[in-house]
């Protein structure tokens, strides 16, 4: 039977977890100082006067490489504890992880096709 007082530990981790970012942001909007001016309202790049508008469009391709940087990186986080585990979880996992890999690099030779991986 599931019993909730087994859990105390953890509700009570859920609820202090809860309210120490609630407590900081509003600790933090009692003390900081409201000065609101026109330097403050400015774009500050390393001290130096802004030329032009702060905003810039970057072009999707450059997002897209990001993208599939962050799967590859993703990837071997999901990879190391297996492999440090290898010998002692059998060849049911190693398929698992084989299957894995395959539709990653399936999915990286889609993106290469589609021209995503070309920098300029």
């Amino acid at each position: 039977m599931f019993l909730l007082y087994e859990y105390s530990i953890f509700w009570a981790f859920l609820i202090i977890s809860s309210f120490i970012p609630i407590l900081a942001f509003l600790i933090s909007g009692i003390l900081a100082p409201i000065c609101k001016g026109p330097d403050k309202l400015s774009s500050y790049e390393s001290g130096i006067e802004p030329i032009g508008d702060a905003w810039l469009q970057f072009r999707i391709r450059y997002y897209m490489f990001a993208l599939i940087f962050v799967v590859f990186d993703v990837e071997t986080v999901f990879l190391y504890p297996w492999a440090m585990s290898f010998d002692v979880l059998g060849i049911s996992v190693f398929i698992e992880a084989f299957i894995f890999v395959l539709i990653l690099i399936v999915g990286s030779v889609y993106a290469w096709r589609k021209g995503a991986l070309e920098w300029s």
